[in-house]
């Protein structure tokens, strides 16, 4: 699979004509969020993409497994003033409706596993992943991370939480063609993330919210919540909040969780 051309992307996506403050391609690297983290001065709405990674991860420090010229491994800088850094979590939220909208652009049908993992096909496996993060407690800048499978995988990738095998936008009858989706995905993401901006990252008031409801498939599911501090919520996944909280009626106890795995318990 061709390289990624930084210049042909750059056209397409950075200012003056795009929403990019600035676009960047590497061979490699070991995590793309890294490396715009320790990045003091980045611009706001800065890109890098790796065309592999060797120590990408994914939520709770897991290992992302970025093979070349499979994916899309990038990440965004973003310095959204007037958000309150309380909202910053619900950036992958918004990153994950971009996601949907990019793999229908490539023609695949899509949903979401709260919060952010992107299930393609008729299949439902899992084709990408988000992380967000926050710079170094200061609080001024976010950084949003995206793996997302697009060609063949060529190799075994290991299930994801809740054992989801990995699968591919082309696995699934879509474009393999990564500029075409890096285009698609990235100009989704700018119009999604300013209109969360505008609404000072209101998920509801940007109408954003009632968008990933629609998509999303753990809603009227059985669930299992594998919770950070060791212990699993079972119940019923009823809403996603204004914050981008799942709501699980837990035998009849409405109970909101902000962090956790979750595992479709389908035929329970």
């Amino acid at each position: 699979m061709a390289a990624l051309d930084a210049e042909a992307l750059r056209a397409a996506l950075v200012a003056p004509a795009g929403a990019y403050a600035a676009l960047d391609v590497v061979d490699t690297t070991g995590s793309t969020n890294a490396d715009l983290l320790a990045t003091a001065d980045a611009a706001d709405r800065t890109v890098l993409i790796a065309e592999s990674q060797t120590a990408g991860r994914g939520r709770r420090s897991r290992e992302w497994v970025s093979p070349p010229d499979a994916g899309l491994y990038l990440s965004v800088l973003l310095r959204p003033d007037g958000v309150p850094p309380a909202r910053y979590g619900s950036l992958a939220l918004v990153a994950g409706i971009a996601l949907v909208r990019a793999a229908r652009h490539a023609g695949v049908t899509a949903a979401l596993k709260w919060p952010n993992d992107l299930l393609a096909g008729t299949s439902m496996r899992k084709c990408a992943g988000v992380l967000a993060e926050v710079d170094g407690g200061q609080h001024t800048a976010v950084v949003v991370g995206i793996g997302l499978n697009v060609g063949p995988l060529g190799i075994d990738v290991p299930p994801g939480p809740g054992g989801l095998p990995a699968t591919s936008l082309a696995e699934e009858g879509g474009s393999g063609d990564r500029a075409e989706v890096a285009i698609a995905l990235l100009r989704a993401f700018d119009e999604a993330e300013r209109s969360w901006r505008d609404a000072h990252g209101d998920l509801a008031a940007a109408g954003l919210l009632a968008e990933y409801r629609s998509h999303c498939s753990t809603l009227g599911q059985r669930v299992r919540v594998e919770m950070p501090e060791g212990h699993d919520l079972q119940g019923i996944a009823i809403d996603v909040d204004t914050d981008g909280r799942l709501v699980v009626d837990a035998a009849g106890t409405a109970r909101t969780v902000s962090a956790g795995d979750v595992v479709h318990l389908r035929g329970a």
